[in-house]
């Protein structure tokens, strides 16, 4: 009996992972450099709460409603060309079967085996075949717009959940420093677990997110000390 070979490759997270490392990257960051900002502004620890929550909320509703949106747009796409590609295949068979061909002998295989391996591959499943080896779709880079907005919003609220629990803990004398380190250090571990589940080297991974987040908070302190400054 012929033992069958299961392999998970790390392009199957793809889909949930992008949409999960944008939704808390962006979560910790923003919430974070907003109550920098704020609290540079010289706020009060309600004032900046009350910012932070709000951040949070309207963050996490932008980041489902633009993951739906652009998503939709990359399925509406994918379902466009399979009907067309579908047509194609209705109307002129001979055609598809010489483009399926040509593809094969293109990647390495000999005129006659990539004619006999189109011919079956059209027989099993013509779209499926057309849909993989013409228009590179699969399933497993198939577009799923809920499920992107889905992990976006949960994952940005639960980073931009991070830097508030930081501003209820922390006195006020010390939170602007406790706040930009400690999401720092979030952000940090979120690039290495990010590179580690795709497979990438996770100090590379922690440095590119942390130097984004560095950035981020010092320009939003740099506008807060100067509004504070200016009594806007």
């Amino acid at each position: 009996m012929q033992r069958q070979h299961f392999e998970r490759h790390y392009s199957e997270r793809i889909g949930w992972l992008r949409a999960a490392v944008l939704g808390a990257n962006d979560g910790i960051i923003s919430t974070a450099s907003l109550i920098v900002g704020v609290a540079a502004a010289g706020a009060t620890r309600t004032a900046i709460l009350i910012a932070a929550m709000t951040g949070l909320v309207a963050g996490a509703m932008s980041m489902a409603a633009g993951e739906y949106v652009s998503v939709s747009s990359q399925s509406d796409t994918e379902k466009a060309d399979l009907e067309r590609e579908k047509n194609e295949l209705a109307n002129d068979e001979k055609s598809e079967r010489e483009e399926l061909t040509q593809i094969y002998i293109d990647r390495g295989l000999n005129s006659d085996l990539a004619k006999q391996v189109a011919k079956q591959l059209m027989a099993h499943d013509a779209l499926g075949a057309h849909a993989r080896d013409v228009l590179g779709l699969s399933d497993i880079h198939r577009a799923h717009p809920l499920q992107a907005a889905l992990a976006s919003a949960i994952t940005f609220a639960i980073g931009a959940a991070l830097p508030v629990v930081l501003v209820i803990g922390t006195p006020m004398s010390g939170m602007y420093a406790v706040v930009s380190v400690g999401s720092l250090i979030f952000l940090a571990l979120l690039g290495s677990i990010a590179a580690r589940a795709g497979g990438a080297n996770i100090f590379v991974g922690a440095a590119r997110v942390s130097f984004w987040g560095l950035l981020a908070m010092g320009l939003t302190t740099a506008v807060g000390t100067l509004l504070g400054t200016a009594n806007v």
